[in-house]
């Protein structure tokens, strides 16, 4: 009897272990439902955020994509998700890349990482500055010339880690841009931002 109620103190225990695994932070986030967000590529204008701004990344060759963008998505991973968004592309050439331009639009949420990090005031023309969050989305795109793709969107906020991007990444076709160009002092473009809506 004994051996048996100690037995039943450990399966408690490590179940109890396995909820504390559990219900850590990202558990408790998936918790909280199926959150709408908006994200934008964004430009920074008198010290305000606009919506409309480009991003860019380079390819191995050289070859540089660059982008403009918004959309909203749902972050509930592991379902099918609603998406919308799109925007412009241009490409200049590289060593084993022609150049381009046109339209895409998003087809498929992919995923969606929330990482630490808050907004720091200021001025928002596109929404709430309490519903400003840093994240990383990944979504599947439909190039207008009949290539597809995936777009990498990465915005990092005041005590988000250094590791988070900021700017995108995306391919096109077989062609990878995968060195995003980080925001300059006193330069527009390669700035994200999303919003939480309500």
């Amino acid at each position: 009897m004994p051996d048996m109620n100690r037995r039943r103190i450990l399966q408690g225990a490590l179940g109890m272990g396995a909820l504390g695994t559990l219900a850590g932070p990202r558990a408790a986030l998936a918790g909280q439902g199926n959150h709408e967000y908006r994200w934008d590529i964004i430009n920074v204008l008198s010290g305000c955020i606009e919506a409309g701004g480009p991003a860019s990344s380079k390819s191995r060759d050289g070859a540089r994509i660059t982008v403009t963008g918004s959309g909203t998505f749902r972050d509930n991973p592991g379902k099918p998700q609603d998406v919308t968004g799109g925007g412009e592309w241009v490409m200049t050439p590289g060593s084993a890349t022609p150049a381009g331009s046109g339209t895409y639009e998003v087809t498929r949420f992919i995923s969606f990482d929330l990482p630490p990090g808050g907004n720091v005031g200021g001025c928002d023309n596109i929404g709430e500055l309490d519903d400003r969050r840093p994240g990383r989305l990944t979504v599947a795109i439909a190039y207008d010339d009949g290539s597809e793709g995936v777009l990498e969107v990465g915005c990092r906020q005041m005590g988000s880690p250094a590791s988070v991007m900021e700017g995108i990444t995306a391919t096109k076709g077989y062609v990878t841009f995968w060195n995003h160009e980080e925001p300059a002092p006193g330069v527009e473009g390669n700035r994200t931002l999303f919003h939480l809506l309500r």
